[in-house]
């Protein structure tokens, strides 16, 4: 019996360099690679090396950006080159799914949609983005085969919003590792030989950098260290240009070697979430998965993560006010 062909769409693609969906999607073809006949498509304009296959997976490239106003057609020409040959087209974000009503008027392939979080209400759309966005998220909802959440939160929302049971499937965190601090780790990085706070993560607004820095521009006394791409836009360029002044601050650019990024994550003296839209951030699972104290974005996503668990903040001041009053507090017991 031939094996189910599988399309893979949303992501930037593999190896993962960017995010969650590319962690996801490399957690996927690695685990059932052996099961199923997987194609990830690929942005042509993120990969200068074009592998034909990784993991066991064909990868196929589409000349275009997978992020922001391009991700519409660079989803919509993945979806079609996709019905060709897939059995099931796993879609990844709601960008490109204003097309799937031609697709199941004119293609025989299921389609499953893992709808994020709420990528309409993210800060860095206009308002034609928000109401285009918005339009394509009830279109996926409405015509995918099956909808997939991956938070509590996002689960009910697509319930009360559109009626639609959706089948929760949470992030694991188990790819992360707890890793020993070597003699050249300090060396390279010499805010490994005291306290620091962490955070990894894409830069954006809605993952409040510009809140986290300025906090912590007025807590001098324990260094934080961020990891991020913050030559991708102009928001991240003026934080680093704003804040590169402070000796305390470490704003670094990202790190794609899990072991090296591990070593660095895995022994913070605290872990710092500020993500305020999607849905399970993975980012936040896998600080979880180490046992590391969190101080998080106050949303119901992060709260329905965290069981209620964490230190939750949703502006500077109170900040400021948990990182001043962190000799007080039982850290493990928050781990």
């Amino acid at each position: 019996m031939r094996s189910k062909k599988i399309a893979i769409v949303g992501s930037v693609g593999l190896p993962a360099k960017y995010g969650g969906w590319e962690t996801l999607v490399e957690n996927l073809v690695k685990k059932l690679n052996s099961e199923f006949d997987i194609t990830v498509y690929c942005s042509g304009v993120k990969y200068k090396e074009r592998l034909e296959s990784y993991n066991g997976a064909r990868l196929e490239y589409v000349n275009l950006n997978a992020n922001g106003i391009q991700s519409i057609p660079y989803d919509i020409l993945s979806i079609y080159r996709s019905l060709k040959f897939a059995d099931t087209i796993l879609i990844l974000g709601v960008s490109g799914c204003i097309f799937l009503p031609f697709v199941k008027l004119f293609g025989k392939s299921k389609v499953i949609v893992n709808i994020d979080g709420l990528e309409w209400k993210r800060d860095k759309w206009g308002k034609f983005a928000k109401w285009f966005l918005k339009l394509s998220e009830g279109v996926a909802v409405k015509f995918a085969d099956l909808v997939i959440t991956d938070n509590k939160a996002i689960q009910q929302y697509v319930t009360d919003e559109y009626g639609v049971a959706s089948e929760l499937i949470a992030y694991g965190g188990d790819h992360a590792n707890k890793e020993c601090i070597k003699d050249d780790d300090k060396i390279q990085y010499a805010f490994l030989n005291d306290k620091y706070a962490f955070k990894v993560c894409r830069i954006e607004p809605e993952n409040n950098l510009d809140i986290i820095l300025e906090a912590f521009s007025f807590c001098n006394s324990l260094p934080v260290v961020i990891v991020g791409n913050w030559s991708n836009s102009d928001y991240g360029v003026e934080l680093r240009r704003k804040y590169e002044k402070y000796q305390h601050i470490y704003m670094l650019d990202p790190i794609y070697n899990q072991k090296d990024i591990d070593v660095l994550r895995s022994n913070c003296f605290i872990y710092i979430h500020g993500h305020s839209a999607g849905g399970t951030n993975p980012s936040l699972v896998e600080a979880m998965f180490l046992g590391l104290p969190i101080i998080s974005f106050d949303v119901s996503y992060n709260r329905e993560t965290t069981h209620n668990q964490s230190m939750y903040f949703d502006s500077k001041q109170q900040l400021i006010d948990i990182l001043e009053s962190l000799d007080k507090i039982d850290l493990k017991a928050l781990a």
